[in-house]
């Protein structure tokens, strides 16, 4: 499995239809799971996609509407049965904590885990989340509630050890991390031998934006800038663009504007509306403005490294 994959639970919005779940995805980071949205029927969702449990420790809400939280209770009720320990992190706002604890008490009270809460800024601008790899940053959003996105980026790796030419040259194995990190060594004699000849660039950082229930803001592209892979939600067709901005949504080309402007790599499609049948029809519109465009659908695993080959 990649170092960096994005797992597609559900990419339908409010209404249920037999064709897509409510919204939630799992991005996997080196083997440590985060969920951005807990629709219903998450759980079964990730057991369906072979995601360990005990690898879930951070769950990011974009906001408190139905299609987006109501499967906390019965992911949390899972968790406790499968009885590992440890502790689970609710990324939202005051509101959020306001509402989600008192149900998590009434329904799964009693778990063999912590449940914690981080309490996020409705305006956005923040690290929510950050470790010695990644960081995850919000940004606020367009919605008839508040709402805001997360930017997931991966910290700038080490250099890799050229082993054959460190031992050449009689670099130290003491001296190793200071190679790794960017320093030239200096032989006994004085003779540098540069950084470029101990070491190979290990690539740029992937970074991964999840921009969910939105009307169309231009000035968030900035805010995004280039990321290898944006999803953004692509409720509507353009053909019904005047329910979008009302309802605090975008369209599918509308989505693509967003990912053209941001400089993004790809864009993920999805929340999509039920009153379209046609899935592909959202992908056919926004390859009218963005040429990289993958239609998302349940069960879908989005390779971040793989996008940049």
């Amino acid at each position: 499995m990649a170092d960096f994959s994005i797992h597609t639970l559900g990419c339908g919005s409010a209404k249920p239809t037999l064709r897509h779940r409510p919204s939630s995805t799992v991005v996997d980071f080196r083997n440590n799971l985060f969920m951005v949205d807990c629709g219903e029927g998450a759980q079964l969702a990730m057991m369906k996609a072979r995601l360990k449990f005990q690898r879930l420790s951070n769950i990011f809400l974009t906001h408190l509407h139905g299609d987006h939280v109501l499967g906390l209770p019965g992911l949390i009720s899972t968790l406790d049965l499968h009885g590992e320990g440890g502790e689970i992190t609710i990324h939202t706002f005051k509101e959020g904590e306001d509402i989600l604890r008192p149900i998590l008490k009434a329904f799964a009270g009693y778990t063999s885990f912590d449940v914690k809460f981080n309490i996020l800024n409705p305006q956005g601008g923040e690290i929510a989340f950050e470790n010695h790899a990644l960081t995850v940053e919000t940004v606020k959003l367009t919605h008839r509630v508040p709402a805001i996105g997360y930017i997931f980026r991966e910290k700038p790796k080490p250099h890799h050890l050229k082993r054959d030419m460190c031992d050449f040259h009689g670099v130290p194995m003491y001296m190793f991390n200071r190679i790794k990190g960017g320093e030239d060594f200096i032989k006994p004699d004085g003779t540098v031998i540069p950084n470029s000849i101990l070491t190979s660039d290990p690539g740029a950082p992937l970074s991964y934006a999840h921009i969910s229930d939105t009307a169309f803001n231009p000035d968030i592209a900035e805010k995004i800038g280039p990321v290898d892979l944006l999803f953004h939600e692509t409720t509507y067709l353009e053909k019904d663009l005047p329910l979008a901005a009302p309802r605090g949504h975008s369209t599918a080309r509308q989505a693509a504007e967003i990912a053209r402007r941001a400089g993004a790599g790809w864009l993920l499609t999805g929340h999509y509306s039920s009153r379209y049948r046609d899935d592909e029809e959202f992908r056919r519109e926004a390859l009218e403005v963005f040429p990289n465009v993958i239609l998302n659908r349940e069960g879908l695993i989005t390779s971040i490294p793989e996008l940049r080959k």
